[in-house]
């Protein structure tokens, strides 16, 4: 398990550590960690993905971001340098948005995409 603090893997808005913070509150498990993970699939080959975690897996790095806990793990990490995690708010939906520097293709659809 390492802890990233020279160059950001992964930053947070404060807008997106608000509503991850907000939205642990509600869990029953009460977690301490939200991992943000790539994983194979999609029309454009790789796809995002979050969920929350009560404790960290051995190969994850634990990053310490706007008063949230990240778990990555080492396959997603390659895919993830230099990624913010933003939370969009508008007529047409609210979600988390990930702004990756690493992508090279997306999907028409937002929801996939690849690297080199």
């Amino acid at each position: 398990m390492a802890t990233e603090q020279t160059q950001k893997l992964i930053t947070v808005t404060p807008k997106a550590a608000e509503m991850i913070l907000s939205f642990m509150k509600e869990e029953a498990e009460k977690p301490e960690y939200l991992r943000v993970y790539v994983q194979g699939g999609g029309c454009s080959g790789l796809s995002y993905g979050m969920g929350f975690e009560t404790k960290p897996e051995e190969d994850d790095t634990i990053i310490e971001e706007a008063g949230v806990k990240l778990l990555v793990d080492s396959y997603s990490q390659e895919h993830l340098k230099g990624a913010n995690i933003d939370y969009i708010e508008s007529l047409m939906g609210s979600g988390f948005k990930i702004n990756n520097p690493n992508v090279t293709k997306s999907c028409s659809c937002g929801h996939s995409f690849s690297t080199e």
